[in-house]
């Protein structure tokens, strides 16, 4: 499904990526995992069109990406739920949700999808005409994530979907994660919580100061001795 082949990135004249690589199959989830500063955000950045390598390719089902503008990147199958939300927070949640479902497969399936996203978050439903600002940290969560899966894509990017919650709320977030997976949905899990990342993940990639250093199943990380020492506090 998704490829990411030696991919070098930049911001001006420092570079923050070098050579990195890797893949997500159909119905995956596969976690990105490091320290602040790793890169993770660059990398998932890259893949939805926001940052353009300058060597290596990514593909998905057989799109070159990195070819490209970033407005079509969607139309490809892949909807990205960034770091901080990003909601128009003076639309209503509703507003916010029909925002995610404007290319025409998507509109198309409007009505249906919504009705999924509000199963999987009650709360929604019940804010749906409530302006986005005005909700919790973790409602405005999950109404990103509802925005995202609105597009109906192939694959979901997303970017530290726990930060700032509490340890119930980031605990329900891990939960849907694993409900969208089952329902065919691949994810590409950016996350600094190292060990709920590991339990739901298929496979995880360790990213160091711009540069992959380890890759495995979730069991084969989290057995790890040096992930455990430096992420897991064992």
């Amino acid at each position: 499904m998704l490829k990411v082949d030696g991919v070098d990135v930049f911001y001006g004249d420092m570079q923050v990526l070098w050579e990195v690589s890797l893949t997500v199959g159909d119905a995956e989830i596969v976690a990105l995992l490091g320290s602040n500063g790793a890169g993770k955000s660059t990398t998932i950045k890259t893949v939805s069109g926001l940052l353009k390598p300058q060597a290596g390719q990514i593909e998905f089902d057989g799109v070159r990406l990195d070819q490209i503008p970033a407005n079509r990147i969607i139309h490809n199958g892949i909807a990205h739920v960034p770091e901080g939300r990003r909601l128009f927070t003076e639309m209503t949640v509703e507003e916010n949700l029909i925002m995610g479902s404007l290319r025409p497969e998507a509109k198309r399936a409007r009505t249906e999808t919504m009705g999924w996203v509000y199963d999987l978050f009650p709360r929604l439903r019940e804010r749906r005409k409530q302006p986005a600002g005005t909700l919790s940290g973790g409602e405005q969560q999950m109404a990103a994530i509802g925005r995202g899966l609105m597009a109906k894509p192939k694959l979901l990017l997303l970017d530290e979907p726990s930060l700032g919650l509490s340890p119930l709320l980031a605990m329900e977030i891990f939960r849907i994660v694993k409900v969208i997976n089952d329902a065919g949905v691949a994810v590409l899990l950016v996350e600094q919580n190292v060990k709920r990342s590991l339990a739901i993940c298929h496979r995880a990639y360790v990213l160091e100061n711009g540069r992959m250093t380890l890759s495995g199943t979730g069991a084969e990380l989290s057995a790890n001795e040096k992930v455990k020492e430096a992420y897991l506090g064992i």
